[in-house]
């Protein structure tokens, strides 16, 4: 069983392009015999991570991608790390704007994704679809989720899991817009690609993908 999630709209968005290619990703391994849910997050601090942390009880799934939105990227970002800290430039869907406080009280520091990141790289170039390894979540719900998440698969060691941006559709932006976009189908696409290499995936390979800065 693999489980999709992404977000609700938030900020000034009528749409959240990650729920809509979670839910098209979902549609498209669906359709390849792959037990697949999509769920629906909503971009609130806390109770997010509970509706998520509900799902996985509930599907005991064997994958969890979290998708989230970061607009002016142009690639399907697969995030590295999760960092133990909230600080929100904006509030969430609630009006909560948490500052500089831990995701997990005494947590660690950091968590790694626990998905094959640079096989998926890999093998979205060959799709043809924009990917990169982000070296930063950021701070406001995604990586709130993205901590949580890593943080409750540590007592259960048999699920794997990790954490995706991506882009602006291009309805999202104006016409003559110069910030980055991508289409629904090749989001989804991308979305489908990764799970497909983390289902055949358990050892991942070693390709320079880093940053300097």
């Amino acid at each position: 069983m693999i489980l999709l999630t992404g977000f609700e709209p938030f900020a000034e968005d009528t749409v959240n392009p990650s729920w809509l290619a979670s839910r098209r990703a979902g549609e498209l391994l669906a359709s390849e015999g792959i037990a697949v849910e999509a769920v629906e997050l909503p971009c609130v601090f806390g109770e997010s991570v509970h509706v998520l942390t509900e799902a996985i009880a509930r599907l005991n799934p064997d994958l969890v991608i979290c998708l989230g939105l970061a607009g002016g990227r142009e690639r399907v970002s697969l995030e590295r790390v999760a960092i133990n800290c909230d600080d929100a430039r904006i509030p969430d869907n609630k009006g909560q704007r948490p500052v500089d406080e831990e995701v997990i009280p005494g947590g660690p520091a950091a968590y790694f994704s626990s998905l094959p990141i640079k096989a998926a790289l890999r093998d979205l170039q060959i799709a043809g679809i924009r990917g990169e390894i982000s070296q930063s979540a950021g701070t406001y719900v995604c990586n709130h989720v993205f901590y949580a998440l890593m943080h409750s698969l540590v007592s259960r060691p048999g699920i794997r899991g990790g954490f995706v941006h991506v882009p602006y559709l291009p309805e999202q932006l104006q016409a003559d817009s110069p910030v980055p976009s991508m289409p629904l189908d090749v989001m989804a696409e991308g979305i489908a690609v990764i799970v497909r290499t983390a289902l055949r995936t358990q050892t991942d390979v070693k390709i320079s993908a880093g940053a300097i800065r």
